[in-house]
């Protein structure tokens, strides 16, 4: 029966993704999280368990959508290897960071994440700041860095930091969403291999994981959202941006406030 809800949040990520333009790590996480809960997992590894899978997904994911991007010549490569580096190490860090937080606290800080992005999604917008230099290569690196950690605590792909950054940057629109999506694979990459790595001794373990990675939750969900993205992608182009924008703002309010509300022991 498990397999059947990985399958289900896997679509319901997949669509999301490609319907709202964002990664699906911020539907991935709270998903799991209740299905790890709802399986009786201890609730010390529930949170963290969700991230390594999350992360874990998004390899299969962002390599789709980096593919597609390249194709259209959306992907500044030579600012992508300058925020590798930076993006890696900032992964690593951040799952190291992680592990060393209470799992409770970790899902309520999940929560607050997930507000804060809609948020976003709601009242900001990324303004397009044409014909501005470039940052320099330590800039690049940093903000490679920063988002790399907070990424990898959250279980996202970082779009929703690194689009507004290289927009900020001044990159077109179009370049910061497909430069993002590349960006993704090393945070998936490093994120996934640190939760692995950090998590091979930790007691209360289901069977079946690598760590705090699900090996069955991975395999279905990407299954599931790799297909599912397609279509979500092509109702995108049927409705209105700005409803879209407001659906999946509503979206994370409720599931970041639920994470947030349980994080913190209020239910």
């Amino acid at each position: 029966m498990i397999i059947l809800w990985f399958l289900i949040a896997g679509a319901f990520a997949g669509t999301c993704a490609g319907l709202f333009g964002i990664g699906g790590g911020m539907i991935i996480v709270p998903a799991l999280v209740w299905i790890f809960s709802a399986y009786g997992f201890s609730p010390d590894i529930v949170a963290h368990l969700a991230v390594g899978t999350s992360l874990a997904t998004i390899i299969v994911t962002s390599i789709s959508s980096l593919t597609a991007h390249n194709k259209l010549g959306g992907v500044r490569w030579e600012i992508w290897k300058k925020m590798a580096l930076g993006l890696v190490v900032g992964s690593l860090l951040g799952a190291a960071i992680a592990d060393q937080i209470n799992g409770l606290v970790l899902q309520a800080l999940i929560g607050i994440a997930a507000l804060l992005v809609a948020f976003k999604m709601l009242f900001l917008s990324n303004k397009e700041q044409l014909g501005k230099p470039l940052p320099s290569t330590p800039v690049q690196v940093g903000a490679g860095s920063g988002i790399g950690m907070a990424s990898a605590i959250f279980g996202i792909g970082g779009g929703s930091l690194t689009v507004p950054f290289l927009t900020w940057a001044g990159l077109p629109m179009r370049q910061a969403v497909g430069t993002s999506a590349a960006c993704g694979l090393p945070i998936a990459l490093a994120g996934a291999a640190g939760f692995a790595w950090f998590g091979q001794d930790v007691a209360n373990l289901p069977e079946g994981t690598i760590g705090f990675v699900h090996i069955v939750g991975f395999i279905c969900i990407s299954i599931a959202s790799f297909v599912t993205a397609k279509f979500g992608a092509r109702l995108a182009h049927k409705l209105p941006g700005a409803t879209l924008k407001k659906a999946f703002g509503v979206l994370l309010i409720f599931a970041g406030g639920q994470l947030l509300l349980s994080g913190i022991g209020v239910i």
